[in-house]
């Protein structure tokens, strides 16, 4: 067998012996690097090659920070200021689902802590306000993938670590779309809540809507910080995580109070492990991401897609339509550490900006969080709303082609996603890009 037959064959084997991902990547690997007979040393190499790298350590930052916004009460304010500007609209607590998932990803960068913790208060109060409960799963599971398109995200950080591309850039091409996703889930949720006849609260008074701003607008402050200042050149998207996390402890244990400093070191043990468990998973994927640049498939695949079509448009498609497939089986961070060498091959090839492929490639993962068997937002929101899972993936169906549009247009118009990162970071971009 040859060595990228048996990668492919024994990586798909172990998948379906359900051994976790980060395993079977790990072990796939190994069995090719022995019949290639390279020396064991490698794995090792590779592994630490894999995670050495200054803005992967952004990431355990946004985990902590998006643990600190939970625990911190931040949530709730979160929700009281959502709830004050549209929750008075036809379908109001859909809206104020939406909208929470928005500025929560603005905060933390985590689809599943986001699931997790706006869905626990929002499903239940959903179900009970006469939404379907299909639809208020797929609502919640289905915002919450603004957590990895919005910045900070933590999947960007990731991207370009490993593409070697400016984190900021990234940042600044997910602003567009992550409101353009948001604003179409708000416009299908209004449709659901006219065809189920949801009655909706009255408009809060002014008074009302001014206090539930000031109690939101310390932590909304953050993504401001953040993006500002690594647009602005003042610190890099790693101290602009540190920097975040401090400002959350500041807001949650001295300001807030709603976090005890007793706490603390449980919390920070929690965030290691939390941390840890994705890093392994990134460290057995640069293996096989390796071992795909060292055996030719990067090429290969490349000249393969070419012959079928040398059209941007054409090339962006199939693209999409093989992340769409890879994100069935394989989380974001996974499919992007072992695809990018490939990805970046056929964009450098066919002319396409890689700042632009990124955020299209990041977009459509992002649909993989939510299409069974990995979906991890779905199952999770299946979990708390009670419900099937092919019943919840019916209802996400329709979110999942509004999303598909956006992305068309993305690659129709790439000024759409780019034209931010082109004016406040355009040496982000090489020269006539």
């Amino acid at each position: 067998m040859s060595p990228v037959a048996l990668l492919i064959v024994s990586f798909l084997v172990l998948i379906a012996l359900r051994i976790p991902i980060a395993f079977a990547l790990g072990l796939a690997s190994l069995l090719t690097i022995l019949q290639l007979g390279l020396p064991l040393v490698s794995v090792i190499n590779q592994m630490f090659a894999s995670i050495n790298s200054f803005p992967l350590l952004a990431v355990p930052f946004f985990l902590l920070l998006g643990r600190l916004m939970n625990d911190g009460g931040i949530t709730d304010r979160l929700l009281g200021f959502a709830d004050s500007l549209v929750g008075h609209i036809r379908g109001g607590l859909g809206h104020i689902n939406v909208m929470v998932s928005m500025m929560f990803a603005s905060l933390s960068g985590s689809a599943a802590a986001d699931t997790a913790s706006v869905g626990a208060v929002l499903i239940p109060a959903m179900k009970k306000a006469g939404y379907p409960a299909p639809y208020s799963v797929a609502i919640t599971a289905a915002s919450s993938t603004l957590g990895i398109i919005i910045p900070p995200s933590i999947l960007m950080v990731i991207y370009g670590a490993f593409g070697n591309l400016s984190v900021g850039a990234l940042f600044l091409s997910g602003v567009v779309p992550g409101i353009l996703v948001g604003c179409a889930m708000m416009g299908y949720t209004y449709v659901i809540a006219r065809k189920f006849g949801i009655i909706n609260p009255k408009r809060q008074s002014f008074r009302q809507v001014t206090c539930s701003a000031w109690r939101a607008l310390p932590p909304l402050v953050l993504p401001v910080l953040i993006l500002g200042g690594i647009t602005g050149g003042i610190f890099t998207a790693t101290e602009a995580a540190a920097i975040a996390v401090v400002f959350g402890l500041l807001l949650s244990v001295v300001i807030y109070r709603h976090i005890r400093p007793a706490a603390l070191p449980r919390i920070f043990s929690d965030s290691v492990i939390a941390y840890s468990l994705p890093m392994f998973a990134v460290a057995s994927a640069g293996i096989m991401g390796w071992l795909i640049s060292y055996l030719g498939i990067a090429r290969e695949v490349s000249e393969f897609i070419l012959s079928v079509t040398s059209s941007q448009t054409g090339i962006f498609l199939l693209i999409v339509g093989f992340m769409l497939v890879i994100g069935t089986v394989l989380s974001p961070v996974t499919a992007v550490i072992i695809f990018l060498p490939i990805l970046q091959n056929i964009g450098t090839i066919a002319g396409i900006d890689q700042i632009h492929l990124g955020v299209i490639v990041i977009l459509t993962l992002a649909l993989g969080l939510v299409t069974p068997p990995y979906g991890i937002c779905l199952l999770i929101a299946t979990q708390i709303g009670e419900v099937s899972t092919p019943r919840a993936f019916m209802a996400i169906l329709p979110l999942i082609g509004l999303v598909l549009l956006i992305i068309l247009a993305g690659i129709l118009i790439p000024d759409l996603f780019l034209f931010l990162p082109r004016a406040f970071m355009p040496n982000a971009f090489p020269v006539g890009g």
